[in-house]
């Protein structure tokens, strides 16, 4: 009973995040409350993650490298450039810029895999994608923020963005991975509380964000929206034609479609938080809703037998 009650509050994640994120325009006064401890919630996350990856996911990467390749640098080639452009394209002011370069620049979000699984795409694809974008994230997402946002006037700092990005993320990963793997039995008893504790603080820092920036949100441009949303649709397009491209099974070109058409946002507002300012986090923002969205209308529209068929 309680598994069943985990999983779906796991996998309908997409509802909370939309629910607190009411609550927290109206009611912001917790959230900010709790707000200097994002960063820890973040690494919770990342450690709650790790936790339900087996060693099996890491054999997988080696086992098909190409399409893993494909995927990966499609994730960090589409995007980042796609949020430059769009940020040039609408003029957006320097800190709003520099958010969404940092959103495009970010590694593909956990919540694909859930997504994959519900679009009856290649879900063991999506979780090799998401885990290879995950480790290569310390280098290359703080490496494209700071070479797109020459531009701008606003300092990046990559050296403390990696830092960030090696402490919230890489390590909690890695040390999640290690207590299922030396733990096993034990934390195989209790693994539906991990996705369900990586939700939870995914909607909790989705909140802190809407609570910081109420009365910037409430003057919201739908410039910013469009942009957001540009972006969101063109990664998912792009994606799916790079799959069809290098003519990847339907499952794939689904898959491919939704991880880089998701993005790890969570991660770009603790940085753009941490570095830029509140005003910086709110592309990341709005495109956690964006995406959410859009990636649960596909993903229902492909899981009803619609769109492509799986044999292409």
């Amino acid at each position: 009973m309680i598994r069943r009650a985990l999983a779906f509050y796991t996998r309908y994640f997409a509802i909370w995040v939309i629910l607190f994120g009411i609550v927290a325009y109206f009611w912001p006064g917790p959230f900010i409350l709790m707000g200097p401890y994002n960063r820890y919630f973040f690494s919770l996350t990342m450690f709650g993650i790790g936790a339900v990856l087996r060693l099996e996911d890491f054999k997988r990467i080696g086992e098909r490298p190409t399409i893993v390749l494909i995927g990966s640098t499609a994730q960090f080639t589409i995007m980042p450039v796609g949020a430059f452009l769009a940020a040039r394209l609408f003029r957006l002011p320097d800190e709003l810029a520099v958010g969404l370069i940092l959103t495009g620049s970010a590694p593909g979000a956990m919540a694909s895999n859930v997504m994959s699984y519900i679009a009856k795409a290649d879900t063991a694809y999506s979780v090799s994608l998401t885990t290879v974008s995950t480790l290569l994230c310390p280098v290359l997402t703080p490496g494209l923020t700071y070479l797109l946002a020459q531009g701008t006037k606003l300092d990046v700092p990559f050296w403390g963005m990696v830092a960030d990005v090696l402490v919230m993320v890489v390590i909690p990963l890695f040390v999640g991975f290690g207590v299922r793997h030396l733990l096993k039995d034990k934390v195989e008893k209790i693994l539906p509380v991990f996705p369900a504790l990586s939700a939870t603080f995914i909607v909790f820092i989705c909140s802190l964000v809407i609570a910081l920036n109420r009365d910037r949100l409430a003057g919201l441009t739908g410039m910013v929206l469009v942009a957001v949303l540009m972006l969101n649709v063109y990664g998912m397009v792009a994606g799916y034609g790079v799959g069809a491209l290098f003519r990847l099974a339907g499952e794939r070109r689904r898959t491919l479609a939704i991880e880089i058409g998701m993005q790890n946002a969570g991660l770009g507002t603790v940085l753009a938080l941490a570095h830029f300012g509140e005003k910086a986090t709110i592309p990341a923002a709005v495109f956690v809703f964006v995406c959410i969205i859009t990636a649960s209308a596909l993903a229902s529209f492909w899981q009803r037998g619609r769109g492509p068929s799986l044999a292409e």
